[in-house]
């Protein structure tokens, strides 16, 4: 009798640790719950292939279209040098021919005065005057064209407008006075061309 109560107390602590070791309803073991978050988490190989070949795809399409961009601006940029360069030439033409379209007038008179030199005509007053007016016509052109002579006789030596070429006694010019012209220097359009080459007055200082 006893050894069938001890039977029973065994076989009813047996089963008290097996409740225990049971999970409760709705609970899972920790392998189970590992199991389930890795299979949940990570992507499968085929997943990986297509996400990384539509992200190359993207990739290569943009590289693609940058590169065509790239393409158009050198060839736009190319076209407009040379569109500015016909342009210039066009430009540079077309002044050209207004400059010589100015002086071929001062080239009649010339040439008429020439042919008047050339016969036999006693009348060398009216030659000169001649000549004269055609000088005065040449300055008017190239004044409209922009040039203007610079100043010398009378005015103080300035090494940046005045070449010298020589150093003359000169009693009624300040020392340092451009006293005489030797050929003329002119500006065009407010820019140096040339400076005058001059004769100037000599000081105390010239002459120790």
């Amino acid at each position: 009798m006893d050894e069938v109560k001890n039977n029973g107390a065994r076989q009813g602590e047996n089963a008290v640790k097996k409740d225990e070791q049971l999970p409760e309803a709705g609970e899972l073991s920790e392998a189970e719950q590992g199991a389930e978050g890795e299979g949940g988490l990570e992507e499968l190989p085929e997943e990986i292939i297509r996400r990384v070949k539509s992200e190359l795809e993207a990739k290569i399409k943009e590289s693609e279209d940058n590169f065509n961009k790239f393409l158009r601006t050198a060839a736009d940029l190319e076209n407009y040098k040379k569109r500015a360069e016909r342009e210039k030439i066009e430009i540079g033409g077309i002044a050209c021919e207004n400059v010589i379209a100015e002086i071929l007038p001062v080239l009649d008179n010339l040439e008429r005065a020439f042919s008047h030199a050339l016969g036999n005509h006693n009348n060398l007053e009216a030659l000169r005057e001649g000549v004269k007016l055609t000088i005065e016509q040449f300055g008017a052109v190239l004044q409209k064209l922009g040039l203007t002579e610079i100043k010398t006789v009378g005015e103080k030596f300035d090494p940046s407008l005045h070449h010298a070429i020589s150093h003359e006694d000169a009693p009624d010019a300040a020392s340092g006075a451009v006293v005489r012209e030797f050929q003329k220097g002119y500006f065009l359009k407010g820019r140096l061309l040339r400076p005058a080459m001059v004769g100037v007055a000599k000081g105390p200082e010239d002459e120790a």
